[in-house]
């Protein structure tokens, strides 16, 4: 692709095109975004099939086509929550997000999930997210159609297709609208003739209210009416467009595509369709696929060359769960490039056999004291930074991307949280391009004939003293809490209580109701 449309022909690409290109493969053919060579293509949520939080954690959000879910499955997510102590929050599109996940973990979580009939949520991708719904005819005395049956039909059609950007999608059982099918990519409002279809809105920065594509359609046309619309938009839209902005560029606006979904203008409507048909086609789970394949659980760990694991922001207890600290206001600006140690030496720290040569290279995590540091393999060339962006002082820098630009042989890493670009070869090592208050420390990396990859080193107090976990960790108390005036106003106000307790005299509350159902605790479930 370079070679064909980049800036230069031997160029690796940048943290903004490779994504691009890793969501228009995937758009086309839906190949398992973790093999070589897609899996370099893929920002940090793409690469480990979850979205990474502000203590470099994940978040885990199994699928819940239309918000419908049984009580076995809830008992199934709440086991796992449970077990791996997890903060569980509803999302805006009906399903359970459970954060605070290790990347070390989430082999083992989903293992669970999956195994308890459950299957990915594409949370973390540009794609389909959710169909959200009321409950229509099913109970709603005011209903007049079935909305949690066609929602659901509709997020089992199009789970798992790749986009230019997240798609989601509403379908409400009457004009009253509880679920907000007017502001969503596509939604859908019962009518005594079958549903209107509405496209082209979105909440975010920009709010869009939908526009009415078409009116009265029977339940069985629906179908092909949103598979021309997603497939004409998959194919014409710019990077990270919503449908709203695409809408709005479009020659003739919502008029011009009525023409081209309904009224077939161009002719292309029997071959979008089949598009649809071969991309729903090639559906699998994502994590059932990486669960199963010893080459892509391998990822899944937070040092290369150790099993320990660390910690990197301070758990805080609040209403009954566990959250990270806040991160402080203000950047680290310290000099970290221009670190002058007393001494260096040559240490062995992981096995060259870990990396591949890929066309968009490798890295690992290693730990060496209380220190973590990237190391990187691009087009042969090695290198090695400090683990630690000192932006936010999150610690996933061997996870961000590369990029290069030919012209001026310049190298960076991109950090995965807020895109600063830092400088990985040259006399500017360890230079942030785009925010110059910050900085990286850098250290000389060879390969010997016994196969470790050797960086040059200070001693490891000294090292730990400038770069160590324990010193950048994030903890409470370093930045204000944000509603502790509030908090004051509110004391002593009729009716409140601790989050897990009963409102009943005497009531268990919600962690003696558990153990309770559980049979007292005695090691029944395992938590």
């Amino acid at each position: 692709v370079m070679k064909e449309c980049g800036k230069g022909a031997n160029s690796m690409g940048c943290e903004v095109c490779k994504p691009a290109l890793g969501s228009i493969l995937a758009s086309l053919y839906n190949q398992h975004i973790m093999d070589k060579p897609l899996h370099g293509l893929q920002d940090t949520n793409d690469q480990f099939l979850a979205n990474i939080q502000r203590n470099g954690t994940f978040s885990v959000i199994p699928r819940v086509a239309g918000g419908e879910i049984t009580a076995e499955k809830l008992i199934v997510i709440g086991t796992v929550a449970k077990k791996f102590g997890l903060y569980c929050k509803i999302t805006g599109g009906q399903r359970i997000d459970m954060f605070g996940a290790k990347k070390q973990d989430l082999i083992a979580i989903w293992t669970e999930l999956v195994n308890g009939g459950m299957e990915s949520g594409h949370a973390y991708a540009k794609s389909l997210r959710t169909v959200k719904s009321c409950v229509g005819t099913t109970w709603c005395r005011f209903g007049i159609g079935d909305s949690v049956g066609m929602a659901v039909r509709l997020e089992e059609r199009y789970k798992s297709i790749r986009s230019p950007h997240k798609i989601k999608g509403g379908v409400s059982g009457c004009v009253r609208e509880c679920a907000e099918a007017q502001n969503k990519d596509f939604g859908l409002i019962a009518t005594e003739k079958g549903f209107n279809v509405f496209v082209g809105g979105n909440g975010g920065a920009k709010p869009r209210h939908s526009e009415l594509l078409a009116k009265d359609v029977p339940p069985d046309d629906v179908v092909p009416i949103l598979d021309r619309y997603l497939m004409f938009y998959i194919r014409t839209a710019d990077r990270l467009q919503r449908t709203a902005r695409w809408i709005e560029q479009l020659p003739g606006g919502i008029r011009y595509l009525r023409e081209v979904v309904l009224e077939d203008k161009l002719g292309i409507c029997a071959e979008l369709e089949k598009q649809m048909n071969e991309l729903v086609g090639t559906f699998f789970c994502e994590w059932t696929e990486t669960i199963n394949n010893p080459e892509r659980r391998k990822a899944f760990q937070q040092f290369g060359n150790t099993d320990e694991t660390q910690e990197t922001v301070e758990k805080v207890e609040e209403r009954g769960q566990s959250r990270p600290a806040y991160w402080p206001k203000e950047s680290v600006t310290e000099d970290f490039k221009g670190t002058e140690w007393s001494s260096l030496s040559w240490q062995p720290m992981i096995e060259s056999s870990k990396f591949i040569d890929g066309p968009s290279g490798s890295s690992a995590n290693v730990k060496r004291g209380d220190t973590q540091l990237a190391i990187f393999k691009i087009k042969g060339k090695w290198y090695a930074t400090q683990q630690m962006c000192p932006h936010k002082r999150t610690f996933a820098m061997s996870q961000g991307l590369v990029g290069d630009d030919v012209a001026s042989n310049q190298l960076w890493v991109s950090c995965p949280f807020h895109k600063r670009n830092f400088l990985l070869g040259g006399d500017e090592a360890g230079k942030c391009t785009n925010d110059p208050e910050i900085s990286m420390a850098t250290f000389a990396v060879e390969v010997r004939e016994d196969g470790w990859v050797y960086l040059k080193l200070p001693p490891v107090e000294e090292l730990d003293g400038r770069l160590g976990t324990s010193r950048w960790k994030v903890k409470q108390g370093e930045r204000e809490e944000p509603f502790k005036k509030l908090d004051e106003k509110l004391k002593g106000l009729k009716g409140r209580k601790p989050f897990q307790d009963s409102h009943l005299n005497g009531g268990m509350g919600a962690e003696g109701a558990v153990r309770a159902v559980t049979a007292g605790g005695n090691g029944s479930i395992d938590w």
